[in-house]
């Protein structure tokens, strides 16, 4: 009779941007991915602190716990909905944006287990993300993953004018 096909979910990750201002400037807050595949990468390499979420559980939720895990900082005050992006490797990523300050040299990441080489079998443990930076808007589009420079466009929209 009828037959139940399982179609694997997709992959889902929330995340945040912080903002703050600079003078007339807004700058953004960007990490770099942990471990020996990223660690010679700089340009289109940075992104905003971000992780899955399951099934029953709020994005933000997840965001604001991602961000924490990733960094080490509290995520607080208004949160902007900066809407989805897909990532060139299918995974839909959907953020929010904060008014907030931190100091890079502060950032203290989770860990995480990676196979390296790949196919290798090998295991090394690797933190999610080894630092982080600020980024004046205009840096920030050349620093951020391409698949996530439509978050810093709809920030630009939605900032606050003094």
């Amino acid at each position: 009779m009828g037959e139940h096909i399982l179609i694997p979910m997709e992959k889902r990750s929330a995340g945040l941007l912080m903002f703050r201002r600079r003078g007339e400037q807004f700058e953004v807050f960007l990490v770099h991915a942990g471990g020996p595949f990223w660690a010679n990468k700089d340009a289109g390499a940075w992104m905003i602190p971000k992780g899955e979420y399951v099934d029953g559980e709020l994005p933000l939720h997840a965001a604001r716990r991602e961000f924490h895990e990733e960094t080490g900082f509290e995520a607080k005050g208004d949160f902007i909905d900066l809407g989805t992006v897909r990532q060139a490797g299918g995974k839909l990523v959907h953020a929010w944006a904060f008014e907030g300050d931190c100091d890079p040299q502060k950032l203290t990441s989770n860990f995480c287990e990676v196979e390296w080489p790949p196919r290798s079998g090998r295991k090394i443990e690797i933190p999610e993300v080894d630092r982080g930076a600020w980024y004046p808007l205009s840096a920030a589009k050349l620093a951020i993953l391409k698949s996530q420079q439509p978050f810093l466009d709809v920030l630009v929209s939605k900032l606050p004018v003094s």
